[in-house]
């Protein structure tokens, strides 16, 4: 079935080698790519692509370290991209293969994370706020005391995702400290409000779009996109975003160092940073994406939904979400850890 594989790479990347096998190994957050695009890609250049889920950064860091895995794409975030490159896991990217890199939007071009995007390309980006049924609460939802402080309504009907930046920051800031803060007082607050609210929680998996629409859960912790999913099936969920702070997150594609497809992966990154290809993804998870052009193929219900379309009175709540230096890092993983004993 792959035997067209050769002469499709030889047209598209004429400086490139023969290949033995048409396949792509891709290591992602699940419930997270778009099958519609896969199918697309796979049609187009003749290549099977096999995808691995994980369930958080932390996960797939840990995987790819322990190497073996047999993947040759990964998704970080843009704040585990400099680990993943200070461990050496990361191939550096030539933009000069890639016919469609000058695609990225320049706001996530000059990234700090990457800058000038020497080892990823763009994925999608979104938010980290709080999912809310409206039906079980009907306060205010840009409220993270939902979550570290909830009403009696709430308790025990709140599920938090697995991700320890994105938690970590929002209490941080519902706290009053600062994104990578340091200072031990601080954190201490932190680590009492989380172990305290952790009594009333159900869950913190990664899984949650169907809990939510079902009503299994009322409250949480949630990526926006998962939340407009959740939303769509559920008229009654809705999306807040805390106005003690909020994060900004980008995930990123981008090919590991001991990728067996190398030149597979590089068809697929440049597939991704076609407009109409991004706007796949973004249909599918429900996320924005750093590829200009694609506005014109979102769908509709996306220019105007909540969950995209930031409230203006909390917009100035939203912050950044930064890699932090490992001194930091290290007792953020200190309370991560006790958090999920």
């Amino acid at each position: 079935m792959k035997k067209t594989f050769t002469a499709v790479v030889a047209a598209t990347f004429v400086a490139a080698p023969a290949f033995a096998e048409g396949t792509l190994n891709i290591y992602n957050w699940g419930n997270y790519t778009s099958p519609e695009m896969i199918e697309k890609f796979e049609k187009e250049y003749d290549i099977d692509v096999t995808i691995t889920d994980y369930d958080s950064n932390d996960t797939a860091l840990a995987k790819i370290k322990a190497g073996g895995h047999g993947y040759d794409i990964v998704v970080p975030s843009g704040t585990y991209i400099p680990i993943f490159v200070g461990e050496g896991l990361l191939m550096e990217l030539d933009p000069a293969e890639f016919k469609n890199f000058g695609n990225i939007d320049a706001r996530w071009m000059d990234v700090a994370f990457d800058p000038g995007r020497k080892y990823s390309v763009p994925w999608q980006w979104g938010t980290v706020g709080v999912t809310v049924n409206t039906s079980v609460y009907g306060g205010d939802i840009n409220d993270a005391a939902l979550v570290f402080d909830p009403p009696e309504e709430l308790k025990g009907k709140i599920n938090v995702v697995p991700e320890m930046n994105d938690v970590m920051g929002m209490a941080i800031h519902y706290v009053g400290g600062k994104t990578c803060t340091g200072d031990k007082d601080v954190l201490k607050k932190v680590r009492d409000v989380l172990v305290n609210a952790k009594k009333n929680w159900l869950s913190m998996d990664y899984g949650n779009i169907e809990k939510y629409a079902k009503g299994d859960l009322a409250a949480g912790v949630n990526w926006n996109g998962a939340s407009m999913r959740a939303r769509l099936q559920n008229k009654d969920i809705a999306f807040g975003y805390p106005k003690t702070g909020y994060p900004v997150w980008m995930d990123n594609a981008a090919i590991l160092a001991d990728a067996e497809n190398v030149e597979n992966a590089k068809l697929f990154l440049d597939f991704i940073m076609v407009p109409e290809n991004a706007a796949m993804l973004s249909k599918f998870a429900r996320y924005a994406n750093g590829i200009s052009g694609s506005e014109e193929f979102m769908p509709e219900d996306m220019k105007s939904a909540p969950e995209i379309v930031v409230p203006a009175e909390v917009k100035d709540a939203a912050y950044i979400a930064e890699t932090c230096p490992p001194e930091v890092s290290k007792i953020y993983t200190q309370i991560w850890t006790e958090l999920q004993k």
